[in-house]
């Protein structure tokens, strides 16, 4: 019995879907990739749980981004190559269309 309430209240990761099920094209795949190398240790994709950053979960449905600063290509991809607080900036590692590549797969979480 109490082996059933302990699993029970595990959480579990959702599996990890083709992007064929995710219906991404090409972009929003190749940017996928991107994230599951680059973001993914810190920022969960498909759950509202952050690791060691907020979870990017619905980001571009927000009007801001945790730290206040508006959701737009612009303002998410300076943060993606400078970083904030925190986060290291990514622009000595990702080419422009890469971080391209990148915010096409973050406006489908």
């Amino acid at each position: 019995m109490a082996l059933a309430v302990a699993v029970l209240g595990c959480e579990t990761k959702p599996a990890h879907k083709s992007d064929a099920e995710l219906g991404l094209n090409p972009q929003q795949a190749r940017g996928r990739r991107i994230y599951d190398m680059h973001c993914l240790v810190c920022h969960e994709a498909y759950s509202s749980g952050g690791v060691r950053g907020p979870s990017m979960q619905g980001l571009y449905r927000k009007p801001y981004m945790p730290s206040g600063t508006p959701v737009n290509d612009e303002r998410v991809a300076e943060v993606t190559v400078r970083g904030r607080s925190k986060m290291p900036g990514f622009g000595a590692v990702l080419t422009e269309e890469q971080v391209k590549d990148l915010l096409a797969y973050m406006k489908t979480l």
